[in-house]
């Protein structure tokens, strides 16, 4: 029996171009990765509906807020990495997330019991009001703190080599979450217009976070023991090499983070590649918002068209995954596949402009996210795994999060003043050429950089 499992696992590291050894880590990275996207998922729609309630000019507001914001808890953030290590200050964020969605769910349970009703609604109340714009803050800032944690400890427990090989596996494993979280709460708020149904998916996404804790827990016991034999298996020489264990304090000060940013050409260059990235998203984004919100009624509906709208962009996304990505990486290199989003980006509102109808923003935001989720992010974190360990717990939020959600406002700033001119969407398209430009030039550069940096 022993020796047919151990024949099965060797087919499948093959199959999954793994090195022995490697399968159970992949496995349990994405398991873990699963959960936290379901997580996210089954919140993800609310946001976006209590986002939309109010009007497209309370939304910009709401980006802009949000900026600021992600800049002062990234240097919170800071302070708490300084002070722990990975196999504390993980599950301590998670513990943190699933506090917090407690207190949101209790307020909105509340509410509704005294008679108020939804943030949008004919019976919205200031809780409710002030409880949505909360959440959606609140979730725009986690959601991203939550991924670059996991993708962080991802570069943290595999080295380069290991991370191109298997990065797109483990994506896929969030991808899977992902549609699971979307498909449940498309389900779920198609068969109700309760009042309780945001504070029911909250108490969905808590599970889902507290099985995340449990995962990355094991999961880290896994990484050390696998850090051991390889260890082994290195001449003394090189034993450095290794990924590290995870039980020091990451130390130093709490703007450290934004300090290294700053000060790093390289670091710089992959914050300027991400604001590209949120600027393009977020146009795309208010396109879909503007549509969804003129062509429904109630809250439900409105969670229900963005859970359909995330279904399909992760279905667009898995497909990717599975028979893309890898293949993309090792023929083009890390440059030229983060070249492809700026490109994908400029097709889809050329053909946006001819076509400006439902079912082509549709596909032009599925194929834009598939190609970010599924292509651009396993490349862009292959980044990250030639920088220091404060680098990535410190430098790294303050580019996905910081400069992300900075792109963000930019990008909703872009969009008021396009729509004050009254532009069309084909002057729109022509506008994002030079962008699109700049940034695939900036995408190659970057990746020559991490291949200079792997030869270091």
């Amino acid at each position: 029996m022993a020796d047919s499992t151990t024949q099965d696992q060797g087919i499948a590291t093959r199959l999954l171009n793994m090195e022995r050894g490697e399968l159970p880590l992949a496995v349990f990275s994405a398991i873990f990765f699963f959960f936290v996207l379901c997580g996210y998922f089954f919140l993800r729609p609310v946001r976006e509906a209590m986002g939309v309630a109010r009007g497209m000019d309370e939304l910009r507001w709401l980006f802009v807020v949000t900026s600021i914001v992600s800049l002062l808890a990234v240097l919170a953030f800071g302070g708490v990495v300084a002070r722990m290590n990975r196999r504390r200050f993980i599950p301590v964020a998670f513990l943190f997330v699933i506090g917090c969605l407690f207190v949101f769910s209790g307020l909105i349970i509340q509410d509704v019991r005294a008679g108020g009703g939804l943030i949008g609604t004919d019976a919205e109340t200031a809780l409710a009001r002030g409880v949505g714009y909360t959440f959606f803050v609140w979730l725009t800032v986690i959601n991203l703190f939550t991924t670059s944690l996991f993708w962080a400890f991802m570069v943290d427990i595999f080295d380069v080599d290991q991370g191109k090989r298997m990065f797109a596996f483990i994506g896929i494993g969030g991808t899977l979450g992902a549609l699971a979280g979307a498909e449940a709460t498309s389900i779920i708020s198609g068969m109700t217009e309760s009042s309780y149904l945001p504070a029911g998916l909250m108490l969905l996404a808590c599970a889902c976070y507290g099985i995340a804790i449990a995962t990355v827990l094991w999961l880290d016991r896994m990484a050390l023991r696998s850090r051991a034999s390889r260890l082994e298996a290195l001449p003394k020489g090189r034993r450095d090499i290794a990924a590290p264990d995870g039980s020091t304090r990451i130390g130093g000060t709490f703007w450290e983070g934004a300090k290294a940013v700053v000060a790093s050409p390289y670091l710089l260059g992959v914050g300027l590649w991400v604001v590209f990235m949120a600027i393009s998203n977020t146009m795309i984004y208010f396109t879909q918002a503007n549509i969804i919100q003129q062509a429904t009624d109630t809250f439900s509906q409105r969670v229900e068209s963005f859970a359909n709208f995330d279904f399909l962009a992760q279905f667009a996304t898995l497909l990717t995954q599975i028979f893309i990505t890898t293949r993309i990486i090792k023929k083009l290199g890390v440059g030229w596949t983060l070249a492809i989003l700026p490109l994908v980006t400029v097709a889809g509102f050329a053909v946006l402009a001819v076509w400006p109808v439902y079912g082509v923003i549709l596909i032009f935001q599925a194929v834009h996210r598939a190609t970010r989720y599924a292509i651009s992010r396993p490349s862009r974190e292959t980044l990250f795994s030639v920088v220091t360990p404060s680098e990535k717990y410190k430098a790294k939020p303050v580019v996905d999060v910081f400069l992300y959600r900075a792109g963000d406002a930019t990008g909703a700033g872009i969009d008021a003043t396009f729509a004050a001119l009254g532009m069309t969407l084909a002057l729109v398209a022509a506008s994002t050429v030079p962008l699109a430009g700049i940034w695939i030039a900036l995408s190659i550069g970057m990746g020559r950089a991490q291949a200079r940096r792997v030869g270091e």
